[in-house]
Parts: structure tokens; sequence; C-alpha cells
């Protein structure tokens, strides 16, 4: 079923007060932060477009997101490779979030979270399943989280030239699988996920 992206979710919980839609990027790659944002949008100046970031060009991504930080309050968090491994990526992407939340510049009255994991917020929090698809707030998170994620990345494959982070962002695809073939696992690297483990036990890790 397609969605159209709207402020129909908002509006239902706007007595509550400021709505905050927040999102991840990054749950699956073998390599990177975590990143998660929150986002609260004016609905009287919200730019045009705002949809899921998956469905977004890089470029139109990037032109969103430069938009969003204008006009709406927004709030970032991470979690890094240590946490990711420490306390596994589900709960490592719920810290994110908490995260993101407590650095809005205000305080939001009610969480609106995209999928099924809630975070641990001090506010009222709901979870949407394919919330960036159902709402503005939500898919103006995913383009800020993607959007932040994508630079670390680029700025990662600065230091690390060998995996081709720069397109694919840490994700599993072959030129990383090669990369970690002939130059082996870097810090960046989540050792918890299984193709990682299995290059460190000595087996060639599968897509």
């Amino acid at each position: 079923m397609k969605f159209e992206a709207s402020f129909e979710i908002e509006r239902s919980l706007g007595h509550k007060g400021l709505v905050a839609g927040v999102d991840e990027a990054g749950r699956g790659p073998w390599a990177g932060p975590v990143v998660a944002s929150a986002v609260i949008l004016n609905p009287n100046c919200t730019p045009a477009g705002l949809r899921d970031s998956k469905t977004l060009s890089e470029k139109r991504r990037g032109e969103l997101a430069a938009c969003l930080w204008k006009v709406a309050r927004i709030g970032v968090g991470l979690a890094d490779v240590e946490e990711i491994d420490r306390i596994n990526i589900a709960c490592a992407t719920l810290l994110a979030m908490e995260r993101a939340i407590a650095n809005l510049p205000v305080r939001p009255d009610v969480a609106i979270v995209d999928g099924n994991l809630k975070p641990k917020l001090s506010m009222e929090t709901f979870t949407v399943i394919k919330g960036d698809a159902k709402s503005f707030s939500i898919a103006a998170a995913s383009i800020i989280a993607k959007e932040t994620r994508d630079r670390m990345m680029r700025e990662l494959a600065l230091e690390h030239p060998f995996y081709q982070w720069e397109r694919n962002k840490g994700y599993g695809v072959k030129a990383h699988r090669e990369g970690l073939e002939a130059h082996g696992v870097t810090r960046h690297h989540r050792r918890s996920f299984a193709p990682i483990r299995r290059l460190l036990q000595g087996q060639v890790p599968s897509l």
C-alpha cells in the first residue's frame, strides 16, 4: 500500500502540544554509527516535497535537509560502533533516538517514532509503522538522519578509502566485502554483526 505523507498524525495529537517526529538511519550497515534525528516542524513553514528519505534522490534529499535546518527545530543523536557492539543494534538505535530528543532546542510534548520500537522518553510516545511515509515530521527526521549519517560515512571514507563508504555508506555490498577481504576490519566495523564476526574468525563474509 502506498502512503502519502501529511500532517494528519500531528494534527490528531496537536492538542497535546509540540509534536516531534523521530527516525533513524544506519541499522543495517556493517560499519559506522547509527544516527537518529528528532524534528519539530512548523506546519506554516514546511518545505514542499517532504517524504521518506529512501524515495528521494541524493540531490533532493540534500536540498530538503538544508531547508529543514533553517525552518525546523532539530535534534540529532547517535550511537557509535562500540555501543552497538556492547548493547546490540536495536538498543543502540533506541539510545540514538533518546539522544536526538535530548538534543532538540525545545522539549516536545509528544513524540511519534517510526517503526515499532519505542525509546524511553520523558514525554508521551507513539510508534508508527511506516511512519516516514505517513508523517511529515517523521519524514523530515528520516531526511536529517540519513543526510547526517551519509556525511559521516563520506568523512570516514577519506580515512579508510578501501571500502568505498562514500558510495555504500557501510552496507555490505560487493565492494565493501572485497575491501574487507583485502584490507581487514577497521575500528569502525561492527564486530557484533555476523559477517564481520565471521571474517575475524577467518571466514569469508557473505552478502
